[in-house]
């Protein structure tokens, strides 16, 4: 496996994310901490930095995200939000938290470097949505999938993805994923489009380098453009997003109600 030599880039000893470069190539290492896989706002708000600083970093062609820890991501951060509640019942804080996954997403999304995603182990929810708005995307093998909100009591709002997984994958199976919350395999998820490639885990960052290489050497204005009509023909795919009703849709299930006995996941 041929690793290449990453430059660290200066960061606190607490920052929830590992951040290198590679000439053109920017690597995102989620968990850097080894403490938490889960996307909580800290994450968001790390992750969210980096990319609105990209617009004046051209140099930047290529974005890279994975993780150090056991598992790609095991999705949002379901205590964060209850936290969020017990100090603000209104639900202004945890709309603002669930905003911030929006913003993520359409950073993501609307970058001019081209997206990569290198997933491993668990790819949970949230994890999976991140995920999805990658240009690019490889799993090992052994990577396990699934979509559980429905299953912990929560309509998938995240991030405005389920519009971007149904533009992905199809409504059809995206539709029996959210209902069922079954687990699925690397194998299953290439063949749905959720994944571009599959490799052994030992093989994964030479099938990554298979993509970056030749990427910083195209043209950087023939691939901005290319990406910007592919993101501009995907999105016209969802004319009726409602993405920006998500952090209300999330807000509005975990408030209690009053005089309801409603489960509260």
């Amino acid at each position: 496996m041929n690793t290449p030599t990453l430059t660290p880039t200066p960061t606190s000893a607490s920052t929830p994310i590992g951040i290198a470069q590679d000439g053109p190539v920017l690597h995102l290492r989620l968990n850097s901490s080894a403490q938490d896989d889960t996307l909580s706002a800290a994450v968001l708000d790390e992750l969210i930095a980096v990319l609105d600083s990209l617009p004046e970093r051209p140099d930047i062609r290529i974005l890279v995200l994975s993780s150090t820890g056991d598992d790609f991501c095991l999705g949002a951060d379901r205590r964060e939000y209850q936290d969020a509640l017990t100090l603000d019942p209104t639900g202004a804080t945890l709309r603002r938290i669930a905003d911030k996954a929006h913003r993520l997403c359409q950073a993501l999304e609307n970058t001019h470097a081209v997206t990569i995603a290198r997933l491993h182990g668990k790819v949970i929810g949230a994890g999976l949505a991140l995920a999805a708005y990658c240009d690019l995307r490889a799993g090992a093998d052994t990577c396990r999938f699934r979509m559980p909100e429905v299953g912990v009591g929560l309509a998938p709002a995240w991030g405005g993805a389920m519009g971007r997984l149904i533009s992905e994958a199809g409504a059809a199976r995206i539709r029996e994923l959210m209902l069922t919350c079954d687990l699925f395999d690397a194998v299953t998820a290439l063949r749905l489009g959720l994944l571009h490639k599959v490799a052994p885990l030992d093989q994964l960052d030479d099938t990554i380098a298979a993509w970056t290489r030749p990427l910083a050497r195209r043209s950087p204005e023939a691939l901005v453009l290319t990406k910007r009509m592919l993101t501009g023909y995907a999105k016209a795919a969802r004319t009726a997003d409602i993405a920006l009703l998500d952090s209300h849709l999330l807000t509005a299930q975990l408030i209690p109600h009053r005089g309801s006995d409603r489960h509260q996941p």
